[in-house]
């Protein structure tokens, strides 16, 4: 768990967290790819990295029948970004001006020591940042609205305004000094992150807990197994790393653009493909596994999960089903699963909504319906997903890299 713990805090944004995956893979011998430089699919590991996005494959020493299993997940999280004009004052204080990414519980952001991370720019070019405790939203005592003990009710405008100061600090300048800059910041892309350690929590540290892990434990799990990859059996493994899937993924870096589909077309005339029919004809015999986390059963809203499947905590992992392909596996990739399943010896678990509780969904149809490659929709059981702090259970978190791993291994 050490490593995973090392993962998150190494990554406050999807920017970092591409940079690690990259950093990481490059340290286990994959060979980074600019994309404007001629492709290379030469046998081993590669990978690339588009801003809060990375793209890893993995080409095997010899490839017949051309194809690619291939994992997607995604580096962003709910979270708070920085407005244009980043600051504001009112009453004496500092305040940032932050806006919503994704759907994140807001409450939970209370109170919270939070920090500023991602990415600026000066003349100079691009700087990854990140800083201290540098910001908090404080809730309204109890004794100035009784009603909160009933529920607390936040208008994201006007009650999530993170405080930063009372002394008139610049924020751009307390950036700068972060990034230790000498130069003016002229752009930025900034986003709020918890900055309270990971940790093992119960009698035996079964539980995890910590920011992000939707969906930085599929990338953790995925990014773990491709370290560790020696062979498939026959395809090109692909990690997709994607950004932006919290907001809708429709963005050059998000599963709905052509990120993904790029890196495939790119490597498969690398490898000779010379034809368009070459191409459909890898993709038609390509799977992917799309890996995000989903939920297990709530002990204390118990009414809120379908009374026929109950996943929880430390069970194994989700096979995702949603009859209106907010999660696209079928009966096909029910049975793919179990053979993975079996393959790593690990136990899973079946996951599908109430009828009454809609699910959220995944890069999974996104995937299928761009590329028309099948796709199975899994992942790790957490509690309190899209707060600010998620919890799950370490024997997931090791099953789903064992999951992933014997996925590339005879897919």
């Amino acid at each position: 768990m050490d490593l995973f713990a090392s993962f998150i805090t190494a990554s406050p944004s999807s920017f970092h967290a591409a940079r690690e995956v990259a950093r990481r893979l490059e340290n286990a011998g994959y060979r980074r790819q600019e994309e404007a430089a001629p492709w290379n699919a030469s046998p081993g590991g590669h990978v690339m990295v588009r801003d809060g996005a990375a793209i890893a494959w993995w080409v095997p020493a010899e490839v017949d029948d051309l194809r690619f299993s291939i994992v997607g997940a995604h580096t962003d999280s709910p979270t708070f970004k920085v407005k244009p004009n980043p600051q504001s004052a009112v009453e004496g204080y500092g305040q940032v001006n932050v806006e919503t990414y994704g759907g994140l519980l807001g409450n939970s952001w209370l109170n919270r020591d939070l920090a500023l991370a991602g990415r600026v720019f000066t003349d100079s070019g691009e700087h990854m940042v990140r800083t201290g405790p540098i910001m908090v939203i404080p809730q309204l005592a109890i004794h100035l609205d009784r009603s909160a003990r009933d529920g607390v009710d936040l208008n994201r405008q006007q009650h999530l305004h993170p405080i930063f100061s009372v002394s008139g600090a610049d924020l751009l300048a307390v950036i700068g000094a972060a990034a230790d800059l000498d130069e003016p910041i002229i752009g930025y892309d900034l986003v709020a992150a918890d900055t309270q350690a990971p940790e093992r929590i119960g009698p035996e540290g079964e539980f995890f807990a910590a920011g992000r892990q939707d969906n930085l434990l599929s990338v953790h799990a995925a990014l773990t197994a491709m370290e560790k990859l020696a062979e498939t059996s026959g395809s090109v493994a692909v990690l997709a790393a994607f950004d932006h899937e919290e907001i809708g993924s429709r963005t050059p870096t998000g599963a709905a653009g052509p990120i993904l589909e790029t890196v495939l077309r790119r490597t498969a005339a690398a490898l000779g493909a010379e034809t368009e029919e070459e191409v459909q004809q890898a993709f038609a015999r390509s799977t992917c596994l799309s890996v995000d986390c989903g939920h297990a059963v709530h002990p204390n809203y118990v009414d809120k999960h379908d009374p026929a499947h109950r996943p929880v905590l430390g069970a194994g992992p989700l096979l995702k089903h949603n009859a209106n392909q907010a999660y696209m596996t079928d009966g096909w990739g029910a049975a793919l699963w179990s053979k993975v399943l079996r393959r790593a010896g690990v136990t899973g678990q079946d996951f599908v909504s109430r009828n009454d509780v809609p699910c959220g969904s995944t890069i999974g149809p996104l995937t299928a319906t761009r590329l028309g490659i099948r796709t199975i929709d899994v992942g790790a059981p957490l509690l309190s997903m899209h707060s600010v702090r998620e919890l799950s259970h370490v024997d997931d978190i090791k099953a789903m890299e064992k999951t992933i791993a014997a996925f590339w291994e005879i897919a």
